[in-house]
């Protein structure tokens, strides 16, 4: 027997009840964000890795430790260009903005993307080293404004997901005037207990000194109680951003916690930085890796990717993350067929198979069992199968022409000719 072929690892499959979940989720996001005005925009798996580094950070994990990088030898000039699969979506939206000069085009853009992230880092349940990912930016608008709106946007689409126990955590990290002072202060601090972190955190100490306020570690996080807090290190022009940003929040009814430990791991984040968290825990939680949506404002990165300079904020959320609560509500998120056609003779067989054909050309769901077999096994595999209706044909319907529909639902039937049964179902 040849040997089995297995999925690389952390590379995972999605089978058609996972899909469902899936499908339901990018349904969704389609739906409110474009209720919101945001278009979708597109970008390819395979990036130059200088995006990246320049983009979210030559010393953050990300870059320094989980992207796919090879030499593309095939290159320009046939000289090896370095790519990257995209471990994160924002780099290249922007980088699509500045190479199509959409920002010069147009004073504030709303974007927003699904698809396929890559990071060869530690799996944990909801982390995986092939993700999924949905995203929305707003280019333009420095004011909090943009941040009240794209939040808005964001619990509306967890809303609309229909997850329960889901809580907004933001913080500011100030911008390049009140930061340097910030990160001075609070390395002096983490020096005289610097034994006490861990390797990862002794080495972010030198080189991105916010991330250890963010490690999960739990000496670490003993360390972190007692740090200096940035809001008190803000300039006036970040406080007052941050207190309009609350109070826009405030009008909007939505709820959020100030969380001064929320810093995410990239480098391009300015003032705001927000995460939603599920509080759900046990069986149908997430554990230690609980935040299902986090972003920021990243005002610099259009400028420092080679663009003009323009304010932009933004988001994403794990789809897996989002899959793996629904997943709790033990729902089939699968579209299910309008109909089963069940047959009690092969040339019952025949006439299902041209019914469901026609039905299907007309636009309605149609599934039927394709080896034959029982009754029974049939309308079992109706059941199975979530479909509103079933039909069952034999000889007296091939004869008149006419069958019973029935309610699955209800089991309530009626009679309907079956060269109107697109009408009867519509």
């Amino acid at each position: 027997m040849a040997e089995k072929i297995t999925a690389v690892k952390g590379m995972n499959d999605l089978l058609p009840e996972e899909i469902g979940r899936f499908q339901f989720i990018e349904r969704t996001a389609h739906a409110v964000f474009g209720r919101y005005g945001f278009g979708e925009v597109r970008t390819p798996v395979l990036e130059k890795t200088a995006l990246f580094v320049r983009g979210v950070g030559e010393e953050t994990d990300i870059v320094g430790k989980e992207m796919y990088t090879f030499e593309d030898k095939g290159g320009e000039s046939n000289s090896g260009t370095m790519v990257s699969l995209r471990p994160e979506g924002t780099a290249p939206a922007v980088r699509a903005g500045i190479e199509h000069n959409v920002f010069q085009q147009d004073p504030m853009v709303r974007w927003y993307y699904l698809g396929p992230m890559f990071r060869r880092e530690r799996q944990q349940r909801g982390r995986y080293r092939q993700f999924s990912q949905v995203g929305a930016e707003i280019y333009g608008p420095a004011s909090p404004y943009a941040e009240a709106e794209l939040l808005d946007s964001a619990v509306a689409f967890l809303t609309a997901l229909g997850l329960p126990d889901i809580s907004l955590e933001l913080n500011s990290l100030g911008d390049e005037i009140c930061r340097p002072k910030y990160v001075e202060a609070l390395v002096a601090y983490l020096k005289g207990r610097a034994a006490e972190l861990c390797p990862d955190c002794q080495r972010r100490l030198e080189t991105n000194p916010l991330r250890v306020l963010d490690c999960k570690v739990e000496g670490c996080k003993a360390v972190t109680q007692s740090v200096p807090e940035v809001e008190a290190h803000l300039c006036e022009p970040c406080k007052a951003h941050y207190a309009t940003l609350l109070g826009l929040l405030d009008a909007l009814g939505i709820k959020y916690r100030k969380n001064p430990r929320i810093v995410r791991g990239l480098d391009y984040y300015t003032r705001t930085v927000f995460e939603c968290v599920s509080q759900t825990v046990g069986e149908g939680g997430l554990g230690s890796q609980n935040t299902v949506l986090a972003g920021g404002r990243y005002d610099k990165l259009i400028k420092n990717l080679g663009g003009p300079e323009v304010p932009a904020v933004g988001f994403a959320a794990g789809i897996e993350r989002l899959a793996i609560l629904l997943a709790a509500q033990k729902k089939d998120f699968r579209e299910p067929p309008a109909l089963f056609v069940a047959s009690m003779n092969e040339a019952a067989r025949q006439r299902a198979l041209t019914l469901a054909a026609g039905l299907r050309r007309a636009g309605v769901s149609v599934d039927q069992d394709l080896r034959g077999g029982s009754l029974k096994s049939q309308l079992k595999r109706a059941d199975k199968s979530g479909a509103k209706y079933v039909v069952v044909l034999g000889e007296s319907e091939l004869a008149s022409g006419k069958a019973k529909l029935k309610l699955m639902a209800s089991g309530e039937e009626r009679e309907v000719d079956l060269a109107c049964l697109a009408e009867a179902l519509g």
